[in-house]
């Protein structure tokens, strides 16, 4: 058996966890005893700030706070990946008080490292997928670059071109590799810590092209200060209408959404973490939360943990396959 079939195979066991666990939760829903009063909830964004975790994590942390009546604390621990951040919040006391949010490097980690500080079966527990959102290509001012049509245009040339990712693995830098092999480009990738670092360069004109969420990126699209080329769903984006989708660029069907979800430590009480759940997509429909992430063109999902579950396996098997076929690797450290 394969690695990859492995790491499948254990995404299918967990949907089987969850399964057992909702059971329990629907018998114990009484089981929350007396949390959240004892003490602040913890919630680690696992990128560093500015990047769109650190956002996303700080628009949630009010309106949950306010649903559970309890002080809501971001705290950014970031670092390979997401990695640093989320083995922070297996390794807390999984009384409730300590939860993650993680962006879709989370879906590839288990496949490009060769070993984490964690077991993703057994210390993680899904609470809830926050939402969706397209992934944009954007150029620098400094680049020359106005179109994604002259993008390909040069490559195609043999142009050489750079391009920074929030990392190695990120689901912006497997997107533009999947892209680059199926166009016949060679771009070179540069991976930086997190989104901040990312579109500073950008703006600043020391990367030429950058891929970023759109929740990242739009806020410099609308001050002009980086050009928008392409998305990466398969559909154009209503905070983005007027960019095109790399699908009706000339390669149709590329999809690739990033996502946002929260976690928790994976002896979590199931009662406590259908509790969060409950918690967090109340939350996500308040009009504070819903409406500045449907401004950054984030498509609130929600759902029960099992619609998590479910959605980070079918990442693991998407991109995993992509990463061992192409020999994705981790720099050398």
């Amino acid at each position: 058996m394969s690695y990859l079939q492995k790491i499948v195979q254990k995404a299918a066991l967990l949907g089987l966890f969850i399964l057992s666990i909702s059971g329990v939760v629907s018998a114990q829903s009484s089981g929350v005893g007396t949390w959240p009063t004892q003490k602040p909830i913890r919630l680690i964004a696992v990128f560093p700030p500015g990047g769109s975790v650190d956002q996303v994590a700080r628009i949630l942390a009010p309106a949950l706070q306010a649903e559970l009546k309890q002080n809501v604390i971001v705290e950014n621990i970031g670092g390979a990946s997401g990695v640093i951040g989320t083995a922070a919040m297996t390794r807390a006391d999984p009384d409730g008080y300590t939860f993650a949010v993680v962006f879709d490097t989370h879906g590839v980690n288990p496949i490009l490292k060769d070993k984490l500080p964690y077991d993703t079966l057994k210390d993680i527990a899904p609470v809830t997928l926050i939402g969706t959102s397209p992934m944009v290509l954007v150029a620098s001012k400094a680049s020359g670059i106005t179109s994604f049509k002259q993008l390909v245009e040069m490559s195609k040339t043999g142009k050489q071109f750079s391009y920074g990712s929030i990392g190695i693995g990120s689901l912006g830098h497997l997107a533009i590799a999947r892209l680059a092999k199926q166009a016949g480009f060679d771009w070179n990738h540069i991976p930086y810590r997190g989104g901040g670092p990312l579109m500073q360069d950008a703006l600043g004109g020391q990367v030429q092209l950058a891929i970023g969420s759109e929740f990242l990126v739009k806020p410099h699209v609308d001050s002009g200060g980086v050009i928008p080329l392409v998305i990466t769903t398969d559909k154009r984006s209503s905070a983005l209408p007027n960019v095109p989708t790399i699908a009706e660029s000339g390669y149709p069907g590329f999809n690739a959404p990033a996502w946002w979800a929260v976690l928790a430590p994976g002896k979590t009480p199931p009662a406590i973490v259908n509790a969060m759940n409950q918690a967090v997509t109340k939350a996500l429909k308040t009009p504070a939360v819903a409406d500045k992430l449907k401004a950054q063109g984030i498509v609130i999902v929600a759902g029960n943990p099992e619609v998590l579950n479910n959605f980070i396996g079918k990442q693991i098997a998407v991109w995993g396959k992509f990463v061992i076929e192409n020999n994705i690797k981790e720099a050398a450290q």
